[in-house]
């Protein structure tokens, strides 16, 4: 696939994830953001307010909890969402 094909594929992507994104926070839902840089279970959790948590997931047979383990500082979110595109 060439660069421009793949290049294109990516803003499409990136589009659709902002789309997303948006319609969660109008929802006044967070928004998931998993990451192989964080330990297996853990999760980014962004908020409508802009803050950003990382949380630990875990099943408890049918339902699943959730731990806030870290609230990121207003730097930290920033880096997030520009490793992530949603800057």
């Amino acid at each position: 696939m060439s660069d421009f094909k793949l290049e294109t594929k990516h803003e499409k992507y990136l589009i659709t994830i902002k789309n997303l994104r948006a319609k969660n926070f109008s929802n006044n839902l967070p928004f998931l953001i998993l990451s192989e840089k964080l330990p297996e279970g853990q999760v980014y959790k962004e908020f409508a307010d802009g803050r950003i948590e990382i949380q630990e997931v875990a099943s408890a047979g049918k339902k699943f909890r959730t731990r806030v383990i870290k609230v990121l500082k207003g730097l930290q979110a920033d880096n997030v969402r520009k490793a992530y595109g949603l800057l």
